[in-house]
């Protein structure tokens, strides 16, 4: 399977990206930019995507049942040379189903990811799945 991305500058401030039918506004701007996603914050986020994508994908086969995912993720960046230390990530599932599936669901995320199992051979990438606490209302 091959992957195309085509990335135009928009201006000083932001570019474009493009893939399939699809654009995102991307912060390439040195000052900041709050309303596109910085180059570090669309690497955390691909790396949720491929998370909740391989849950997607497992759920059906491990006849696992969930309302939802949250994935809660942090980078550590060092300066010099600029590179990402360490990835840290939340996998929050909102579910029935007991620890014992709820970490085989982890596993088979952790193993068959094609980003995160990318980023696990450049960084250190550690994180948990726990289920999520749904408030009682007041």
């Amino acid at each position: 399977m091959n992957y195309s991305v085509t990335v135009e500058r928009i201006d000083g401030h932001g570019s474009l990206a493009l893939a399939k039918d699809a654009s995102l506004v991307l912060d390439t701007d040195v000052a900041g930019r709050r309303d596109a996603f910085n180059p570090a914050e669309l690497f955390l986020a691909s790396i949720a995507a491929c998370m909740i994508k391989g849950i997607e994908r497992v759920t059906p086969l491990l006849n696992f049942k969930l309302r939802g995912v949250e994935v809660r993720i942090k980078a550590v960046r060092q300066d010099a040379p600029p590179l990402i230390q360490r990835v840290d990530y939340e996998l929050i599932v909102d579910t029935d189903e007991d620890d014992g599936r709820l970490e085989l669901l982890h596993r088979n995320v952790r193993k068959y990811g094609t980003i995160s199992n990318t980023v696990a051979a450049a960084t250190v990438l550690e994180g948990v799945i726990r289920r999520s606490v749904v408030q009682a209302a007041a």
